[in-house]
């Protein structure tokens, strides 16, 4: 294995135990890549094959949106590794959003679960905010009770809620749905790339010299790029079974600095929206950098198109915008990160480093059927 492929040791290659209690014919077992440890899995939400299979129901369901026209699969399509190709989403009343959907590959190692919200934590948490939220409108309900009766109302669940349920006497509830997609998303496991094979299976043939080449300098001190997308799942906020201190950083990469002191436009400014601490200006989250080709646009707002526009960015170390609202230097704001020193790049360096990013691309992962929509077409 390349030396800082990995960055973890794989704690399970077979999966987590399984739990007690669960019936056998339902038990969930994780087919794990080389290198992957056990995710972490809440004790009150264990995994299970039924669970698991209502989930992916509810994620390409068109009724889980109050109006019926999407479903959490119209914001995060399977072949763009769950994002939707858009810079910022888009709800289901047509509210423009201010960030961008996130993949969810591999969101069962995520530390925290959005571009930048540091205290939500859990995937059962989370679900309630594209439900629910209203700042923006996502799936657009405002009361569990009218989702809870509309999924109670629906024949085909009735069976699914009560077989991923079997203790609850009244299986069919929003809670329950939260259980459910969390588990699918979870089962959400990317990590067969041909990087992959070339770092974990020793297939020298599975990419390029370029892409090697590419590798050496991503993991140089002179480009700077693992220090927030390192192991196994090439990002910093990663927690799995057994790891004692998850951590959860968050970055300015020079990205705006619309005032000279390092400000982002008022309509998104990273965690500093919630934690009101000045010197969080611009934080955000570096996301996994798996099936990172097929993600664009790039930054929490989509506002750069190409991975090899991203790469310019962080050569010039922050991004300058010579006009309009958001005029001002990135790499002269004072809240840049140390890390974003910039650097040259020579054109084969360049395409070398975008040939290791395309070889991120797991093409298993974006047609795996056992993550695709399982309804009829047009969606129920």
């Amino acid at each position: 294995m390349p030396e800082g492929a990995a960055g973890t040791p794989a704690e399970s290659n077979g999966g987590a135990p399984a739990q007690p209690g669960l019936a056998e014919d339902d038990e969930f077992v994780w087919s794990l890549p080389p290198g992957f440890p056990a995710p972490l899995v809440p004790d009150e939400n264990p995994m299970t094959r039924s669970k698991v299979e209502l989930g992916r129901h509810l994620f390409y369901d068109e009724r889980l949106s109050e109006n019926e026209t999407m479903s959490c699969a119209t914001c995060h399509r399977q072949e763009l590794a769950f994002t939707d190709g858009r810079a910022t989403g888009l709800g289901s009343t047509g509210q423009a959003h201010t960030r961008g959907s996130m993949s969810l590959a591999n969101v069962a190692y995520a530390t925290t679960l959005t571009w930048s919200h540091p205290y939500l934590t859990e995937l059962e948490r989370q679900a309630a905010v594209p439900l629910f939220g209203d700042a923006p409108v996502e799936l657009g309900w405002r009361a569990a009770s009218a989702l809870e009766a509309r999924l109670a109302a629906i024949p085909e669940y009735a069976a699914p809620f009560a077989a991923a349920f079997p203790d609850d006497a009244g299986p069919v509830s929003v809670a329950n749905a939260a259980r459910a997609l969390a588990a699918f998303e979870r089962s959400l496991i990317s990590g067969r790339s041909p990087y992959d094979r070339w770092a974990y299976d020793a297939d020298e043939s599975a990419i390029s010299a370029s892409a090697q080449r590419g590798f050496e300098l991503f993991y140089s001190e002179r480009l700077e790029c693992f220090h927030c997308h390192l192991g196994f799942n090439l990002s910093d906020q990663v927690t799995y079974s057994g790891r004692a201190f998850p951590e959860t950083p968050f970055h300015n990469t020079g990205l705006y600095n619309v005032d000279g002191q390092g400000a982002f436009p008022a309509s998104s400014p990273g965690i500093y929206e919630l934690t009101q601490d000045p010197a969080d200006m611009g934080k955000f989250k570096a996301p996994t950098l798996r099936n990172i080709a097929v993600t664009a646009p790039y930054m929490h707002d989509g506002s750069i198109p190409t991975l090899s526009e991203v790469l310019d960015h962080y050569a010039a170390g922050g991004r300058t915008i010579a006009s309009g609202p958001n005029a001002g230097a990135g790499s002269e704001s004072p809240l840049r990160s140390d890390l974003i020193r910039g650097f040259e790049l020579s054109e084969q360096e360049r395409a070398d480093v975008l040939a290791f990013l395309e070889s991120l691309t797991d093409d298993g992962f974006l047609t795996n059927p056992a993550f695709a929509n399982p309804w009829p077409t047009p969606n129920p």
